[in-house]
């Protein structure tokens, strides 16, 4: 299963390295339900590679991201092969899947691009290669991809499972109350009627915001002067300290998380996190009086412990979403909710590099100059996640009697 969804978001990510997230739909979410994956996505990330102009580079990749709704289906296939005492983990690992593509898809396309002036003496300026600069990573991806694709035929379907919703229900009276607020399996009814469902997509669209939105003021804050609020590091020094936080994040992910999420439940475990994460994250303009070891030491502190708080709160959002609904609505109640989700990380970047432009213009008000607002901003809208995680915009599925 781990193997599985290394590969699949490896491929998601790395596939077009150039280029932005793919785009998810609530069709897709819907189709994987009942239908395998379309080959169609091996077809056009290898013609992404052979683009000769830019209409035709925004054409295929817009097509590729419509046929390449993973993510929704993954999480369904992964909460219904669980059993419900290891579902938080099975999704931890999701998210550990998706940190991999991110760090092995933009090296992969960075060591492949170009291979005619990189490879000189194994690629020639003549070849197919030095004519279409790109076509060998996406070429690369797509043969990888094509294996996955046939391996694929020898994964269990799990639309015929839990035909008897008693076992379920038995295996949830079971556990602990603490260990989740997982609702059994219920009679199917309309996802919009649904409203323990539709109360998780605010949270979820919130912590989505605020995830992206701190991940471009990150950097450009780090590389940004001195003079402008920010911490003068170098683009080395920065992909240092995301590569620390990566990495912590996966041992957080594998080795720690599961003890939270027993000791603390879904809920309670989103919530402390997305508090905490508001006291990390207010650290961060104090850290320009800092300078050399204790700077770097900080930094990276906070980056790590908010890369862990953050994936707490998306795991355990990802987990009430999925136990809200009955196992035949699991890949279209996905496929909304990751909709939703990448509209709202679709804006992020935009409003939070204007945000950042705006805030270096104020460098010497008096309230809140520069980098200030900028991360006063972020806590805002984390703590509107905050509040959205309780009731009465929350509601809990009901507990089995």
């Amino acid at each position: 299963m781990l193997v599985f969804l290394l590969r699949r978001t490896w491929w998601a990510e790395a596939s077009l390295p150039s280029s932005g997230a793919s785009s998810q739909t609530a069709l897709d979410g819907s189709l994987s339900s009942r239908f395998r994956y379309c080959p169609c996505t091996v077809v056009f990330s290898a013609l992404f590679g052979l683009s000769t102009t830019y209409w035709m580079a925004i054409a295929t990749r817009l097509v590729l991201g419509a046929l390449n709704g993973l993510l929704a289906p993954i999480k369904a296939y992964c909460v219904e092969v669980c059993q419900t005492q290891h579902q938080a983990l099975g999704l931890s690992l999701v998210n550990t899947a998706w940190a991999l593509g991110l760090i092995v898809g933009p090296a992969l396309g960075g060591y492949l691009s170009q291979p005619a002036e990189k490879y000189p003496h194994v690629f020639s300026k003549d070849s197919v290669f030095g004519r279409f600069p790109y076509l060998l990573p996406c070429l690369s991806v797509s043969a990888f991809a094509t294996l996955v694709l046939i391996s694929c035929e020898w994964l269990p379907e799990t639309i015929h499972k839990h035909k008897v919703p008693e076992m379920d229900t038995k295996a949830f009276k079971a556990l602990s109350s603490k260990e989740g607020y997982c609702d059994p399996p219920r009679k199917k009814k309309s996802l919009l009627q649904n409203r323990p469902w539709i109360s998780t997509l605010l949270p979820y669209c919130f912590f989505s915001l605020h995830d992206t939105a701190y991940s471009e003021i990150l950097s450009l804050w780090a590389v940004s002067d001195r003079k402008y609020g920010g911490l003068s590091f170098s683009t080395e020094d920065t992909g240092q300290v995301l590569a620390m936080a990566g990495a912590s994040l996966l041992v957080y992910q594998l080795v720690i998380y599961r003890w939270v999420h027993r000791i603390l439940g879904t809920v309670n475990s989103a919530r402390i996190a997305s508090a905490v994460s508001i006291l990390v994250l207010a650290t961060y303009p104090f850290m320009t009086y800092l300078s050399g070891v204790k700077l770097s030491l900080a930094l990276c502190s906070a980056a790590m412990m908010r890369s862990a708080l953050a994936i707490t709160v998306t795991t355990g959002i990802s987990l009430l979403q999925n136990n809200a609904v009955c196992q035949e609505q699991r890949g279209t109640a996905n496929g909304i909710s990751t909709t939703a989700m990448s509209f709202f990380k679709s804006i992020a970047p935009v409003g939070a590099g204007a945000l950042f432009s705006w805030a270096q213009k104020r460098q010497d008000v008096a309230f809140l100059p520069g980098d200030q607002v900028v991360f006063m901003v972020l806590n805002l809208v984390q703590l509107l996640g905050l509040i959205s995680t309780f009731e009465p915009f929350l509601v809990l599925p009901a507990l089995p009697e």
